[in-house]
């Protein structure tokens, strides 16, 4: 009995082996996409309840309210939301010559920085939410101490400021405000969704600019319509045509090459970058009907590619129904040539479109759309 018996355990163990390795399950699933995709224009005031109870199971934009405490089965992601520009008028009786300009800039960005709440008080145009921020960190810190320590240049203590946006209305000094007529200095909110939409260009599987995410060309878009006349404008627009020519030798030059020009079109006081807003963005993460396997980006939030990419139903291995609401009704033409420009658009075209390559989350490059088995190679 002992032969038999012997046998029959082996035969056991050799069926469980093949069992094990002939398994249906994939080693890695190429995608989490859901099968049916719903986009509805919701108004902010709606989208906790609906959050809530699942109705949607993301909300794609700002100025969702959910007061006091979040709930438990609620997720936020925080992004870029806009930048705080504050640009002096040339014609300003009290902004004569450059330093007179610089204390008229100095003065808006020390009373924004006094009333710390919902921006970032950094006033360099690359941010921290930035892939190439580290390049920048010394600069950044030293437009820092040069327009907030007290110690260097006096303030003025009475100015007539524009607003443009709701933060910058927030941000001005009431008995600053000059709606109408002459004005010393301009504080400008602007979206840096908006900002980075206006540049780019989706079209027959092509997502570009290729330095899209790079906050030295965020800057460029930013500083745009001063660039413009002075020697240190000058270099800016050379060192910007050297960088989108890929005109350098190696990454060390074309770093510096990026410091160089942020620096130039940083210099003088004419603009200047307050900081920053975060833009807050909630998603359904309810035990079984929520969302999660959450992928966003580090700019554009949750109004990205790599959502809808990223984005798993709980409920489902696979695949499922989500349904998203947006903050604004389509306004664009629904083609890909003139159209999906708006923010409906843009992510319904993220849903359809199907480009090689994604930007990075977190960083000013880019990652494969699929799994790709890509051999490494030293040449250019």
């Amino acid at each position: 009995m002992k032969g038999p018996a012997a046998l029959l355990v082996a035969t056991a163990v050799t069926l469980a082996v093949t069992a094990a390795i002939a398994g249906h399950e994939f080693p890695v699933y190429p995608s989490y996409y859901p099968h049916e995709i719903r986009i509805q224009t919701v108004a902010p005031a709606d989208a906790p309840g609906l959050l809530s109870k699942s109705g949607i199971h993301a909300y794609v934009g700002s100025g969702v309210q959910f007061g006091a405490s979040l709930p438990d089965s609620i997720g936020a992601v925080d992004s870029l939301g806009s930048f705080i520009v504050v640009r002096v008028n040339p014609a300003s009786p009290v902004a004569r010559d450059e330093a007179s300009t610089c204390a008229v800039a100095r003065t808006v960005v020390r009373e924004i920085a006094a009333h710390p709440g919902e921006v970032k008080v950094h006033p360099y145009p690359v941010t921290p939410l930035h892939g190439d921020y580290l390049y920048h960190a010394d600069l950044a810190e030293a437009a820092k101490s040069r327009l907030l320590d007290d110690s260097v240049g006096a303030s003025i203590h009475h100015l007539r400021l524009r607003a443009t946006g709701a933060a910058a209305e927030r941000l001005a000094r009431r008995e600053w405000l000059a709606p109408q007529g002459a004005w010393d200095a301009a504080i400008e909110e602007v979206s840096a969704a908006q900002l980075l939409a206006e540049a780019s260009t989706r079209l027959n599987g092509w997502l570009g600019p290729p330095w899209l995410k790079a906050g030295w060309f965020q800057a460029a878009l930013l500083f745009g319509p001063d660039v413009e006349g002075s020697p240190e404008r000058n270099r800016a627009k050379a060192d910007l045509v050297r960088l989108q020519a890929g005109a350098y030798d190696g990454a060390v030059e074309r770093i510096n090459l990026e410091r160089d020009l942020v620096r130039s079109l940083a210099a003088g006081c004419r603009t200047t970058i307050a900081g920053y807003t975060l833009k807050r963005e909630y998603v359904s993460t309810e035990y079984s009907a929520g969302i999660e396997n959450i992928g966003f980006d580090s700019i554009a939030g949750l109004e990205s590619p790599l959502f809808i990419r990223t984005v798993k139903l709980k409920d489902f291995p696979w695949n499922g129904w989500l349904s998203l609401g947006v903050d604004g009704p389509p306004a664009a033409a629904w083609n890909p040539v003139a159209g999906f420009s708006d923010g409906f658009g843009r992510l319904m075209w993220s849903t359809l479109a199907d480009p090689a390559l994604l930007p990075a989350p977190y960083d000013a490059g880019w990652i494969f759309n699929r799994i790709s088995d890509v051999q490494g190679s030293a040449g250019r």
